[in-house]
């Protein structure tokens, strides 16, 4: 690939970024071309590749992610979940309850992936496909911590009576924004679960993040 070439691929991934960071609104290509750093003529060059794939539609000056998104999207799960199991068997078999891997979807978070322990008597049922707010809940609450600050959190009865869950970010990984997390009946030690929780979280980014392309 020639450095042209990589320069407008990487405006392309700027402009559809773009795009997806103006939220439910309609991003008009003025707006965009500020946000890229680029002329209007360049924005309209580069939503015409994008545009054919079905990744953005345009209504006039107007911009929104397309349709073509949710097959790529459809194709991205899959292989998260393939990613996460032996990370979540490893901590729901040392930890001894419910693993999970959630995933942020604008003011929700989605349980994407769970392994539930093979040698409890007993253990919390945790739905693939459960959602609940962020603010609420370890795994919500864990993707509101800061870089420097806390490594985890913890929290007691907010999405079901009795039940206890940990949780950490997955940090570093582009564009995932999600944590892991354990979840039990029974009460759970942070201070040895919790790093526990952080190294989970810590192998699964290692495992996603892609390694650098050598020119």
């Amino acid at each position: 690939m020639s450095r042209e070439s990589s320069l407008t691929l990487d405006r392309g991934l700027a402009l559809l970024q773009a795009v997806a960071d103006a939220g439910g609104e309609a991003a008009t290509i003025s707006e965009l071309a500020v946000t890229i750093g680029a002329s209007r003529a360049a924005v309209y060059r580069l939503l015409v590749p994008l545009s054919e794939r079905g990744l953005v539609w345009r209504d006039g000056s107007k911009v929104r992610l397309g349709v073509g998104l949710l097959r790529l999207a459809g194709q991205v799960l899959p292989q998260l979940r393939q990613a996460a199991q032996p990370v979540l068997r490893e901590l729901a078999e040392g930890v001894g309850a419910t693993a999970h891997l959630s995933v942020a979807e604008g003011d929700q978070v989605q349980a994407v992936a769970v392994v539930e322990p093979t040698w409890t008597s007993f253990h919390v049922a945790y739905r693939v496909g459960s959602r609940h707010p962020i603010s609420r809940g370890a795994a919500g609450k864990a993707l509101t911590l800061r870089q420097s600050g806390k490594q985890w959190v913890r929290t007691s009865g907010e999405l079901q009576a009795g039940a206890v869950g940990i949780a950490a970010p997955v940090r570093g990984v582009p564009g995932l924004r999600a944590s892991i997390g354990v979840v039990s009946l029974d009460p759970l030690d942070a201070a040895t679960v919790g790093p526990k929780v952080v190294a989970a979280s810590a192998h699964l980014a290692e495992i996603l993040t892609p390694a650098p392309v050598r020119p």
